[in-house]
């Protein structure tokens, strides 16, 4: 059955459109037209408007397009939302937004007391594996997806929990926690490793554990998350809407352990890419130094060899 069924502002979000559009004329307005207003302030680079803006979009595409309707309807696109809002949007606004902008942020009076405790490297890897680890619970995750306004507060806390893991590996922030060298490397593993556990029980399970993907009456609570009750109403009269086996041909145990498995792919490839350039970056401090250490003996030999001709 096609999503297009279920309305226009169910599959397009149009006040989330208009939401994001006002996030960024804030954004070109602080870092451009009010950024004398800040200490320290520079020039917007290119390629932080660049990562801030690609932020946005792909903070659009999984939770304002059809991606945002398709993951009430089935796990293994819930998975994928989860990837890429958890594990690539927060290091996009991080390095999206400047320096100095984040200084007034994590600087202000209570808020940098929070973000020293949380963005320790233990504690915030810790955080975010418990983070999305209860959430995942079948009895927490089911609870969580039928009430709007928990919904919400678990969305939030778990992107807060992603921004706190990323803050000391990409923040660039003077007198900020920041890990460097192959401490980096090993932070990169470390958060690779904490959900693993979480996504094998999801994976081998042997039964679909989740409610609200294999039960009609709970999907449909789930449902009216992101669809005009109105919508559902009218819909209930004429298709008789009985659970997401009406929109997939995937049953629900391969559902699920197919989006535990695109969870654990698409993460592999994004914190690939981050331990790369770790490592590439690593190895061009340690080979500078080396050069470094070399001209210095050069020279000092050089010296010596003066002094011994007097």
């Amino acid at each position: 059955m096609p999503l297009s069924i279920f309305g226009f502002q169910a599959m397009w979000s149009p006040y989330m459109i208009g939401t994001l559009v006002f996030i960024i004329i804030v954004y070109f307005l602080v870092t451009i037209r009010w950024r004398s207003d800040f200490k320290g302030n520079e020039p917007l680079k290119k390629k932080e408007a660049v990562y801030f803006i690609l932020g946005i979009i792909l903070l659009y595409i999984v939770k304002g397009s059809p991606i945002d309707l398709l993951s009430n309807i089935t796990f293994t696109m819930h998975m994928v939302q989860m990837a890429f809002y958890l594990l690539l949007i927060p290091i996009l606004i991080i390095k999206g937004i400047p320096w100095w902008v984040w200084r007034v942020v994590v600087e202000f009076p209570v808020v940098d007391k929070i973000v020293k405790a949380l963005t320790h490297p233990v504690v915030s890897v810790l955080g975010f594996a418990l983070t999305f680890s209860v959430y995942h619970l079948p009895i927490v995750f089911d609870y969580i997806k039928i009430d709007e306004t928990l919904h919400g507060l678990a969305s939030l806390a778990l992107f807060l929990s992603a921004f706190f893991m990323y803050w000391p590996l990409v923040n660039e922030v003077p007198g900020q926690r920041k890990i460097k060298g192959l401490y980096k490397i090993g932070y990169i593993i470390a958060t690779a490793v904490v959900i693993t556990p979480a996504c094998a029980l999801i994976i081998f399970t042997k039964n679909p554990v989740y409610a609200t993907y294999t039960d009609g009456e709970a999907w449909l609570k789930a449902m009216s998350l992101c669809v005009p009750d109105k919508t559902l109403a009218s819909l209930n009269t004429t298709v008789k809407l009985s659970g997401p086996e009406l929109f997939t041909n995937l049953s629900p145990l391969r559902d699920q352990q197919l989006g535990g498995v695109l969870m654990k792919i698409i993460q592999e490839i994004i914190l690939g890419v981050i331990l790369y350039f770790s490592f590439r970056e690593w190895w061009s401090e340690e080979h500078k130094l080396t050069e470094e250490e070399i001209t210095a003996k050069a020279l000092n030999d050089f010296q010596e060899k003066k002094r011994n001709q007097y």
